[in-house]
């Protein structure tokens, strides 16, 4: 059966500066944390780094054409600060006209510009004078937006704030796995809330500049589920992972407040840490960050089915496999446990729980957004799968039937929530191309165009050839 898209709905593809754009040292652009921390030993997979990564830098003119040629209607990007405002100080006017040009490339084909200002590439020297754990760094990304704003205002209507806050302070300052590696449940607790305030700083000074601008934040979310539905522990193991990873975030845009329960269930674990965060919750704060959004990006790879017990075969892992000391990135971690259930799994191991994205669309809808006016777009939503590489008729393709079939998946559950009353106006696949994943390094391929890291070649996957196919059709 034949499903169409809504006529306002849009079809896009993400990416992040870091990821593709290479370049790393030109222009005057200057070390970012990534630039940094992928050079720590055992940080990254094949301890590689995003030096060359897509050489989008170089390369955006026929990156845009091969948008244009999908049928892309928007393009989700990011800037980096460290190009920008190279250790966050004197605007460098090279890195900024990278940018003009690349808006007015995407303006020419006609391609909306979704501009993300953080996707967790602060420049190194913040980071040493303490980054998210230290609020001067708030003002020094107000700046960084309004140097953007100033640049790219007359022609980008879009602006979203944060990039998966989540990841950039609980997975970067408690966990160690990202940037700058830190293994604190204090730094992360700090991290997420100067992270919140830059956000809602940010939105209050670019809707001062411009009332008629799109203002947002895109949040990674998961459907966390009790391995027994009947077990009291498993229950609660569900509550904390739902609370730390979805609510933690979204109760303080939403609601001005963070979930009591969480704080308390911190505070058993770390009663200093939590000391340390209230008293970085300064008079005002909360008010700031729940300024009224207009957009909220929703991003989803997968649920997680928990148990407050540990498991007899031993733990679930899909995390890369490297040698740097981590720890959970839920600061109340202890009895939260992973349990396997018989789902597809992509190459990273993560499983594909399609009904799990429905669910939560319609759940932040009826409980955060649509009380509060703001619209939903899937920001983020892909897989990592090993490719097949073949020459046909003289002809290289690339074969991801994997793929393919997760983004139809995907797209089906998208159009569940829809039907189901949630508004959900845009869907970004991740990605655009095969990238630098953090730290997975070039280890996993995310993208529907694959990159040949050599020749930095790009060849159309058979899953950009059906996104190109449901985009023309606006249908399934």
């Amino acid at each position: 059966m034949t499903r169409s898209f809504p006529e306002n709905f849009l079809f896009g593809a993400a990416t992040a500066a870091y990821q593709i754009e290479g370049a790393a040292f030109e222009d005057g652009r200057t070390a970012s944390i990534w630039d940094a921390f992928s050079r720590e030993p055992g940080a990254v997979i094949g301890a590689e780094n995003g030096d060359v990564a897509c050489d989008h830098y170089h390369r955006y003119p026929q990156d845009v054409a091969l948008m244009k040629q999908l049928g892309l209607q928007t393009y989700r990007f990011s800037t980096s600060w460290s190009r920008v405002r190279p250790d966050g100080g004197a605007v460098n006017a090279a890195g900024v006209d990278f940018y003009e040009r690349l808006v007015d490339e995407l303006l020419s084909a006609d391609i909306l510009p979704w501009l993300t200002l953080y996707h967790w590439d602060m420049p190194q020297a913040l980071q040493e004078a303490g980054g998210w754990t230290n609020r001067d760094t708030v003002d020094r990304f107000l700046e960084y937006a309004g140097t953007m704003h100033d640049a790219l205002g007359d022609r980008v209507n879009v602006w979203t704030t944060l990039n998966e806050p989540w990841c950039s302070s609980f997975l970067s300052y408690t966990a160690g796995e990202h940037a700058p590696g830190h293994t604190s449940i204090a730094e992360g607790l700090l991290a997420s809330h100067h992270l919140l305030l830059a956000h809602g700083k940010t939105v209050q000074e670019l809707r001062g500049r411009d009332a008629s601008l799109n203002l947002g934040i895109t949040l990674n979310h998961t459907v966390a589920d009790p391995a027994d539905p009947q077990n009291p522990a498993d229950i609660d193991a569900a509550r904390r992972v739902d609370g730390q990873f979805n609510r933690w975030f979204l109760d303080p845009i939403y609601r001005g407040s963070y979930p009591a329960d969480i704080v308390d269930d911190i505070r058993a674990v770390d009663a200093d840490a939590v000391a340390r965060f209230e008293a970085a919750v300064h008079d005002g704060d909360l008010e700031t960050i729940s300024q009224h959004i207009d957009t909220q990006g929703v991003n989803y790879y997968h649920g997680d089915l928990v148990s407050g017990t540990a498991p007899v075969e031993g733990p679930v892992s899909a995390e890369p496999e490297t040698e740097r000391v981590r720890r959970s990135p839920y600061p109340s971690s202890d009895d939260i446990h992973a349990v396997e259930r018989a789902l597809p799994r992509t190459a990273q191991n993560w499983e594909v729980q399609p009904e799990g994205l429905t669910r939560v669309l319609q759940r932040v809808w009826a409980e955060y957004a649509e009380p509060a006016g703001t619209v939903l777009y899937m920001t983020e939503n892909g897989a990592a799968y090993d490719d097949v590489v073949v020459v046909e008729d003289g002809e290289t393709r690339v074969h991801d039937a994997d793929r393919t079939e997760f983004l139809r998946l995907h797209l089906g559950a998208v159009l569940d929530a829809a039907e189901a009353g949630v508004d959900v106006r845009g869907y970004f696949y991740w990605s655009l191309f095969d990238n630098f994943e953090w730290a997975w390094g070039y280890d996993k391929r995310f993208g529907i165009v694959r990159v040949d890291y050599d020749t930095q070649e790009r060849i159309l996957k058979d899953s950009g050839r059906e996104y190109a196919r449901i985009i023309g059709d606006r249908a399934l």
